[in-house]
């Protein structure tokens, strides 16, 4: 028999270390080394088995053939979309997010309409009680006798039922509360999260069941555990949202098997999340009109566009230092848009407080948003508004310059089915369009003239 030993994990990044230190080496954050008993196992607990039973031989790149994968359709276009159209079989996803945001109604939606058309779905809840489970079923309208709910937390009787039914599905709730009792560590720690996660990823490549686990979150908003429970899964997606608003968010953040830059919109409601078919539209449902300070701009997500409003309050500030918020957007970029709107255009806001938002609890990070970002501060301090017919998009570069972006037609589309008039975009690009549209094109090659396009210039 192996001795068991004493070593210490990083509960951030997953470092490992034969000593305690006070500053992790891999993340340098402090007090994150909590000490964890390892117990050796012997090369015959089937721990580090391959996908197959069958020994693979090394090929020739060119002798592998590359079979069509059939993915399965949720039903929901919008979780569909940021899965990359659809749900791959052997596939292995981790879901994040921050706590009440919709996680499991999400996965329990997706579950049922699931069972209903591919087949057996068991949901594996380590978190709560199979009645608990049952009461946000029949909230959700899910009536289904394919659906099998498993409340357990050791992982070795959940892959013995997995072996029995042999569902097309399997949903683990949550991977921090799932432990195996191989190992000595206690459930949510690093040992734990990685040898369960790896335990998973053999099974969904082995038996070519998708499996989605849901994972916790840190104060940060990083998903808990290593980052090697990244590194093992296939798709990481993150479910973000503010509490006050009701659209809840998907983003991707890794995915093998599609883009990593599509998103997908919901809708919190009684009863569930519903998908928003028009993001654009439903975000510009509650613009003030004749406002200053509100402006509209098109955001490429993934590859649509989204049309979003830009708010900004320009007030005097009642202290000696100002104060810089902005949410939806990078503040680091919203202070070089104000220092730049103070140096090239003369705008003085060293005694104003200024606050940016993205309206809806939307988050905008592309650089073609710097140009509304600048116009509705500018029609903010100086109290003119922007019109309504105005769609502004462009990236401002630190001369004052406007620069070219990618995606144009595609946010003039966007623009179009909405209703706008005028469109403000950089030159270079009204330059490169060859096709007629009805939205008049304002080209502009300086901040200046952007300003005096939507009106809201000093002249």
């Amino acid at each position: 028999m192996s001795k068991s030993f004493t070593k210490y994990y990083c509960q951030e990044c997953g470092y490992e270390s034969s000593k305690w230190l006070g500053k992790c080496p891999g993340c340098e954050k402090w007090n994150t080394l909590v000490e964890e008993l390892v117990q050796p196992l012997s090369p015959s607990d089937g721990s580090h088995a391959s996908f197959s039973s069958i020994l693979q031989e090394p090929k020739p790149l060119s002798q592998i053939e590359i079979s069509t994968v059939q993915r399965l359709k949720s039903n929901i276009n919008e979780f569909d979309r940021v899965l990359g159209g659809g749900i791959v079989p052997g596939m292995l996803t981790l879901i994040g997010g921050d706590p009440g945001i919709g996680k499991s109604t999400l996965l329990l939606q997706v579950s049922g309409f699931l069972s209903s058309s591919c087949g057996k779905v068991l949901y594996v809840t380590a978190e709560e009680s199979a009645q608990q489970i049952k009461l946000r079923a029949d909230r959700l309208n899910i009536k289904t006798d394919n659906l099998y709910i498993l409340p357990e937390c050791n992982l070795s009787y959940i892959l013995t039922q997995i072996e029995n039914l042999m569902p097309q599905i399997v949903v683990i709730d949550s991977i921090q509360t799932v432990y195996k009792p191989e190992v000595s560590s206690s459930p949510g720690s690093v040992s734990q999260i990685r040898e369960c996660t790896t335990a998973l990823m053999y099974l969904a490549k082995g038996k070519s069941i998708p499996v989605f686990v849901v994972g916790h979150v840190t104060k940060d908003g990083s998903i808990a555990g290593p980052k090697v429970l990244e590194h093992i899964v296939d798709t990481v997606l993150y479910f973000e949202g503010d509490e006050q608003y009701t659209y809840r968010i998907l983003r991707t953040i890794k995915n093998r098997f599609g883009s990593t830059n599509e998103i997908g919109v919901f809708e919190m409601l009684e009863t569930g999340l519903t998908e928003v078919n028009s993001p654009s539209a439903a975000f510009l449902s509650q613009k003030p009109q004749g406002v200053s300070g509100s402006v509209v701009t098109a955001a490429i997500e993934g590859t649509r566009p989204i049309l979003v409003e830009i708010q900004a309050l320009v007030s005097p500030t009642n202290f000696g230092l100002p104060r810089r918020e902005s949410f939806g957007i990078d503040y680091n970029r919203m202070s070089i848009l104000l220092a730049i709107l103070e140096k090239k255009v003369g705008l003085h806001l060293g005694q104003y407080d200024v606050f940016v938002n993205v309206a809806g609890g939307m988050k905008v990070n592309e650089p073609a948003v710097d140009l509304s970002v600048a116009c509705s501060v500018a029609s903010s301090l100086l109290d003119r508004v922007v019109p309504s017919s105005i769609i502004i998009f462009g990236e401002v570069g630190l001369s004052g310059e406007i620069r070219s972006i990618s995606l144009v037609e595609k946010r003039i589309e966007e623009a179009l089915k909405l209703g706008f008039k005028q469109c403000i975009l950089p030159l270079s690009n009204q330059e490169r369009i060859k096709k007629k549209t009805a939205i008049e094109l304002m080209g502009v090659s300086t901040l200046r003239e952007a300003l005096e396009a939507a009106r809201v210039g000093r002249g």
